[in-house]
């Protein structure tokens, strides 16, 4: 059977589905954020680094569970496209990097990134989730919703 050359995109359906059945009854947030990376990382060609940065200290967030080149092994919440969405507790969606005020450039390579907040089920900041890709306005509200359910599912569920 010959493999298709066509870029691999995300269905958010099947990937909510797999990553339920990965994670059902695990309670553990680092093996629960490990098994999330690796299934969100390897869905979509878009994604060229994908990881949790977690709440370690007040105001501080300390890098997670990722896949990809090297990141940035400590945030503040005063800075970057990570630290603005751990402040205001807002998703980020960036078309463009570079025109993003103080955005941290880990890799050089990327043009474009969509973070969310993660939370637990009492509602209290746990982590950021991460996604970078090297083409510019590679991310649409579809992931962002689509990510925003698996996210609430794993680490809040009702």
């Amino acid at each position: 059977m010959e493999r298709s050359m066509a870029p691999l995109r995300v269905c958010y359906d099947a990937l909510y589905a797999r990553i339920m059945a990965l994670t059902a009854g695990e309670t553990d947030q680092v093996a629960l954020m490990a098994t999330v990376v690796c299934e969100v990382h390897h869905s979509d060609d878009r994604f060229n680094w994908t990881g949790f940065y977690r709440v370690t200290e007040p105001e501080m967030l300390k890098i997670g569970p990722y896949q990809g080149g090297h990141g940035c092994l400590h945030i503040p919440f005063s800075r970057g496209v990570c630290g603005a969405v751990a402040s205001s507790g807002e998703a980020a969606l960036v078309p463009d990097v570079d025109a993003f005020p103080g955005h941290i450039a880990c890799a050089s390579s990327t043009r474009s990134e969509l973070v969310l907040p993660v939370t637990d089920s009492q509602g209290a900041l746990i982590a950021v989730f991460d996604l970078d890709s090297d083409q510019p306005a590679a991310f649409t509200e579809d992931d962002l919703a689509g990510l925003s359910q698996i996210l609430k599912a794993v680490f809040a569920p009702s």
